[in-house]
């Protein structure tokens, strides 16, 4: 198992980007095919991993040219505060669909798309209600979307680190 690990840890700057084009993919994929529109607070989620997955994208250029092996511990570290913030946002997003405390009060999407039937609707008096911030769209094993982005942004968080730290380490 340490074997797989240590494997991991090698090449993080691969996985990262790996896993923050698949945590875009799965929230992309529950916005087109599930038809659940994000709040303002996953929207601030994907940005994460878009600055999460340029960051080990840039990592893995730098890191392959000469002496900028390097550089392979500074970047896990910035990765690792950059999935901090993941996890900041995830914990205030939870807490907020949890009414631990208020949300943004700007909790709103834009740029959906508005079909007929709905504009029909709208001009016979209809409410418009955008996505909230503070309610849960979708929940599995007792956790909503923002709930599981806070774990698996924790676990991204501390591999980060630990790769920058295993990097420290060697001459």
């Amino acid at each position: 198992m340490m074997q797989l690990i240590r494997a991991v840890l090698d090449r993080w700057a691969f996985w990262a980007l790996g896993s923050s084009a698949l945590m875009l993919a799965i929230a992309h994929a529950f916005e087109t095919f599930g038809g659940y529109a994000p709040c303002t607070l996953c929207l601030r989620a994907r940005e994460v991993y878009w600055v999460a997955g340029s960051l080990a994208l840039v990592a893995i250029v730098v890191c392959k040219l000469p002496r900028g092996a390097r550089w392979r511990g500074l970047f896990n570290a910035a990765l690792a505060l950059v999935f901090a913030v993941g996890v900041a946002v995830a914990v205030y997003h939870a807490g907020a669909e949890w009414k631990w405390w208020p949300g943004p009060t700007t909790c709103a999407s834009t740029g959906a798309g508005v079909s007929t039937e709905a504009m029909t609707d709208l001009l016979g008096g209809a409410k418009i209600r955008p996505p909230a911030c503070d309610e849960a769209a979708w929940v599995f094993l007792g956790l909503s979307m923002a709930g599981w982005n806070a774990l698996i942004s924790l676990k991204l968080t501390i591999y980060s680190a630990w790769a920058a730290l295993r990097d420290r380490r060697r001459p």
